[in-house]
């Protein structure tokens, strides 16, 4: 059979994954600034840990793996007769990662006495949905992923909006407008619901109108009303689709707000929330949220159905592919294995994606794309036993070499070099060996010249 890829899927070439190396040491080294430690988990979970955890759109999703063994022993013929969904956790107690949050709260739970709050975390790992695949959303992909947990700090807020800009301007993505930070509060989408009467269906409200920039206004409404929302709650909470799109300045949005929700001391928690974070922001830059790619989205409601507090969405301008990041507050999510009252918030890169947006935007820097320093040529099967000590005293310097691993012609061996971008080649003959003076030659340049070892060392010292 001819080989191929599972959908969803793609190879990393080793120029691809010098790219992904760039973009994950860049995240790595902010994270790290703001003082998150590392952790793994493992790629699987058991479904318990998984389901519910996303909304039903998640669940149907999930990856899961059929039980070792005899996976229908234990199943019944009516099993199947309840749906798939019934009939999947009877032969399937594991699944497939579908994020790092939820694999992360578990391990709070299992490792809670041994934390030291509040703990923050990063982790960068891939995950797995099973999607439809597009440009920029895969079956397989990284995700890069940063939280704290026991602190209810809004500061904490403020600085994923720092760390999620300094990355993105590492990145180059500095030119004006290039990205745009979106928040909102799920306390504000509460109230929202409460003002339109159908306080209860929040979570179904959020799913509907987090598609709004991509369905648009009218297919919004329609799925609302097939979700049970009547004509005169949609009326109610129609202005704010509109007014999301008339005004960039947060003030105004949230003097708006102020007024359509007074009425709802959820949703006015939620204003105060917001507005406490820009608060933040300010103090950390001395620039407004406007200054710092912060905007506010009403309509920014994220699927995901362990949000509690803030959400954020960056979105990049001028290209079809969705948001590279997003996250938020999550104050209970723990409650689900047992730990109640830990709060946490936290955000994630997606890598893939980011990848997709620096290529298109021609955005990645200039590499050598080698990580051999110098070749040794073998051309010389006498001269072999010298190459090789001189290749060991190379890799004692810290200088990353390697020699050809047969006797062939030179023109073969430059090719090679050639081709894996190779700066520097030495030529090691029978006269090398017996006046210790080496051919050094720079590929680059196109020149050589006679050095002994210690002068060659002290080039990359």
């Amino acid at each position: 059979m001819k080989p191929s890829l599972p959908r969803g899927t793609r190879d990393y070439s080793p120029e691809m994954m010098l790219r992904r190396n760039y973009i994950i040491d860049t995240i790595k080294s902010v994270f790290k600034k703001f003082g998150f430690m590392p952790l793994e988990t493992p790629a699987m979970e058991n479904l318990s840990v998984l389901m519910g955890k996303y909304g039903e759109e998640g669940d149907q999703l999930l990856y899961k793996i059929l039980n070792s063994g005899d996976f229908l022993s234990k199943t019944r013929a009516e099993d199947a007769a309840n749906g798939s969904k019934t009939f999947a956790l009877k032969i399937a107690e594991k699944g497939l990662r579908y994020d790092l949050t939820v694999p992360f709260a578990r391990y709070v739970v299992m490792n809670q006495n041994s934390i030291s709050y509040p703990f923050k975390r990063y982790q960068i790992q891939p995950v797995w949905r099973g999607d439809a695949p597009q440009r920029g959303r895969y079956r397989e992909f990284y995700q890069c992923d940063a939280d704290v947990v026991g602190t209810s700090s809004l500061l904490c807020e403020a600085e994923i909006i720092l760390m999620m800009n300094e990355v993105l301007q590492k990145l180059q993505l500095n030119k004006p407008n290039a990205y745009q930070i979106k928040i909102n509060n799920r306390k504000i989408l509460a109230g929202i619901a409460e003002i339109g009467g159908v306080l209860g269906k929040e979570t179904d409200l959020c799913v509907a109108i987090d598609k709004l920039d991509k369905i648009g206004e009218e297919n919004v409404i329609q799925e609302l009303k097939e979700r049970g929302f009547s004509d005169v709650a949609i009326e109610k909470i129609k202005p704010i689709f509109a007014f999301n799109t008339t005004t960039n300045n947060n003030l105004d949005k949230i003097n708006f707000l102020k007024n359509f929700l007074k009425t709802s001391q959820t949703g006015l928690q939620g204003i105060s929330e917001i507005e406490k974070v820009f608060e933040y922001v300010e103090n950390f830059t001395d620039k407004s949220a406007e200054e710092n790619n912060v905007a506010l989205d009403i309509t920014l409601a994220r699927g995901l159905s362990y949000y509690t507090g803030a959400i954020f969405e960056v979105k990049v301008q001028n290209t079809a592919i969705g948001s590279i990041s997003g996250g938020g507050r999550y104050d209970d999510l723990t409650g689900s294995f047992g730990l109640k009252d830990v709060a946490g918030v936290g955000f994630s890169f997606g890598l893939d994606r980011i990848y997709d947006v620096l290529e298109e935007f021609e955005l990645f820097p200039a590499q050598d794309g080698a990580s051999t320093q110098i070749l040794i040529a073998n051309f010389e099967a006498e001269a072999e036993k010298y190459a090789l000590k001189t290749l060991k005293k190379l890799r004692d310097a810290g200088i990353n070499a390697e020699i050809y691993p047969q006797t062939l012609k030179l023109e073969k061996q430059l090719k090679y070099a050639n081709a894996k971008k190779i700066p520097f080649m030495l030529m090691i003959g029978l006269d090398e060996t017996q006046s210790n003076i080496l051919t050094f030659k720079d590929m680059n340049a196109r020149t050589q010249e006679k050095l002994r070892i210690e002068e060659i060392i002290l080039k990359f010292v």
